[in-house]
């Protein structure tokens, strides 16, 4: 992932938690340096990697909790 003022965005892991739409959870160190072309990124990946084409998916950021 791109970083952002010496900050680096880490991307722990991707979950789906809905089918329709195809939502998903992307657990990141930090939600604020996640930039939307690598969200965008990360969708076009996953469509075609499981055959998403032409479906919407709702991709959602979100903090790991947790001991750091």
């Amino acid at each position: 992932p791109p970083s952002d003022k010496g900050k680096q965005l880490r991307l722990y892991y991707i979950t789906q938690v809905a089918v329709k739409p195809p939502t998903f959870v992307i657990f990141v160190n930090n939600k604020e340096l996640s930039h939307f072309s690598y969200i965008r990124y990360i969708e076009n990946k996953i469509r075609d990697t499981f055959g998403f084409s032409g479906t919407s998916l709702k991709l959602i950021t979100r903090e790991r909790k947790g001991s750091k």
